[in-house]
């Protein structure tokens, strides 16, 4: 599905099941890492600890925040050891690199995850050196993305014009106050079976498939 892109200047990514596919299965292994701090963090079983994880992250965007809201925890911890998992099954992308390259304007990663996580991340794809900013969950104060704030923050911190830019993202929610705010929105993937609204301007299987035509000719 093609979307009319050509006044946009600013092309925002969420990072994790959106700049690397879904099956590439880092975020399986995070999720992993999550529900043993949960297990050792409230003291339940697995089980009941994983259910209360994603009631957490339903709630209140991540676990960490839930995490916060309810108990008393480290996130300096909890950050350093959900993300310290090995990117071995991570793919480099050249091509993707190339069409990143090609875009017009300024390009920015906009995650909940640890700043050092998507430096990892964008380091193995190899794509680091195409991106001007990243506002990780340090840079949100520990507050996540849906809360409206963070983006408020993010396009101050970047100087961005909302009207201009588009965000590329996995979770439908999140991209909900990026339409509000005034940018267009594109959801990469099925959505993980949750409600996908109106405030979703363009769907995408692939984001390098979705990227491609509106990469300039002359991209190396």
């Amino acid at each position: 599905m093609t979307l009319d892109l050509a006044h946009i200047d600013a092309w925002v990514f969420d990072l994790d099941d959106t700049l690397y596919p879904r099956e590439q299965g880092v975020m399986s292994l995070v999720q992993g890492r999550i529900n043993a701090f949960m297990v050792d963090a409230v003291g339940l079983p697995s089980d009941e600890a994983r259910v209360l994880q994603k009631q957490f992250l339903n709630e209140h965007g991540t676990t960490l925040a839930g995490l916060m809201a309810n108990y008393a925890i480290d996130p300096v911890r909890f950050l350093r050891e959900v993300h310290d998992v090995p990117l071995d099954s991570l793919e480099p992308n050249p091509r993707l690199d190339a069409v990143l390259a090609g875009l017009p304007g300024r390009k920015y990663v906009l995650t909940n995850g640890a700043r050092f996580h998507a430096a990892r991340v964008l380091d193995r794809i190899g794509i680091t050196a195409r991106f001007d900013g990243v506002f990780a969950i340090e840079d949100m104060d520990l507050t996540p993305k849906p809360a409206p704030s963070t983006y408020r923050r993010f396009l101050e911190r970047f100087g961005v014009d909302p009207h201009r830019a588009v965000f590329f993202e996995d979770t439908p929610r999140n991209l909900a106050p990026a339409k509000t705010l005034g940018m267009a929105t594109v959801l990469i993937g099925d959505g993980h079976g949750h409600e996908i609204g109106d405030w979703v301007d363009a769907r995408a299987a692939d984001l390098l498939d979705f990227l491609t035509p509106y990469a300039m000719k002359d991209a190396a």
